[in-house]
């Protein structure tokens, strides 16, 4: 659908953009879990980005029964492919030694299993979606929607984006706030104190501070805090934290019925006015039509 819509909106009529591909690693079809035979593409191939969905098997015997993959996997990473992997697919990326040092997010019940196999990659339990340096990774089912989502907004804009949401998850109504997208990607260093800082924001973006202080309580004057910030995380301390906040708003806009005035003040702004004008900038769109798009009816 993404493709489609893109296509038309480049002008291009109603064909797609994008050429979409199902790969075995042998390139031979598939016998599924349960037993249903599915026809692919051909088999491992270069690609700009490379969705590994969830498995039911012993993965053990699937990394024996096709060793090719893993170093498809690092090889495709390094030429910059974009690596997405839903619920127990982030073995593959995990096995795949990409995710050491980096945060990661997989099926709950996965947990304990991944935490052992895999002691070195950063186990988040707490995020629905989590990007690290073009490495994706969806909790479930419902979270890889969001995630797929995200990379047509990335890949195609905004306006593609909300058109596929409001086609395809019109009728999803979850009990929870879908969690904003982890910032892994932007954790990939070594300053020990703006990684203590990225979390303190994250778990604080809404409340009233100032970064002068923040940067005192690390040992920092705030001339020295945002030089260190900035060359950490390639953002200005201000801007991360916007879009720690706009993310947020993303998830509460798509998924809740909350004013526009109450998500503002949520999220951290009290003039409402001016959190819809930051939202604009961010998404080239109000936070009304962002909902309008997402939710056919707010």
């Amino acid at each position: 659908m993404a493709s489609l819509r893109y296509s038309k909106q480049l002008g291009h009529g109603i064909k797609p953009a994008f050429e979409i591909r199902l790969v075995s690693p042998d390139g031979l079809p598939v016998n599924s879990f349960s037993d249903v035979m599915l026809p692919v593409d051909g088999g491992l191939e270069s690609s700009d980005i490379i969705v590994l969905p969830a498995f039911w098997d012993d993965f053990d015997a699937l990394c024996e029964r096709y060793p090719q993959v893993l170093p498809w996997l690092r090889d495709q990473h390094a030429q910059g492919a974009v690596l997405c992997a839903e619920a127990s697919g982030v073995f593959w990326l995990a096995a795949s030694g990409l995710l050491d040092g980096k945060e990661a997010t997989t099926y709950w019940r996965f947990f304990n299993e991944f935490s052992e196999r895999f002691p070195k990659v950063l186990l988040n339990q707490d995020k629905h979606i989590i990007d690290a340096d073009n490495l994706y990774c969806a909790g479930g089912s419902t979270s890889a929607c969001d995630l797929y989502i995200y990379m047509i907004e990335r890949f195609c804009g905004a306006n593609v984006a909300q058109a596929v949401a409001r086609d395809i998850l019109y009728e999803v109504r979850r009990n929870y706030a879908p969690g904003r997208i982890g910032f892994g990607g932007q954790k990939l260093h070594q300053d020990m104190s703006i990684l203590q800082i990225q979390q303190w924001l994250e778990e604080h973006f809404a409340d009233k501070f100032r970064f002068e202080d923040v940067a005192r309580e690390h040992g920092m004057s705030i001339r020295n805090f945002m030089r260190r910030f900035q060359s950490a995380t390639g953002d200005k301390p201000l801007h991360y934290l916007q879009r720690l906040r706009i993310e947020t708003a993303k998830g509460l806009l798509s998924a809740t019925s909350k004013s526009i005035k109450t998500i503002s003040y949520e999220v951290g702004y009290d003039d409402a006015s001016f959190f819809a004008r930051l939202f604009r900038q961010h998404t080239e769109l109000s936070p009304n039509q962002y909902r309008q798009q997402y939710q056919q009816a707010a």
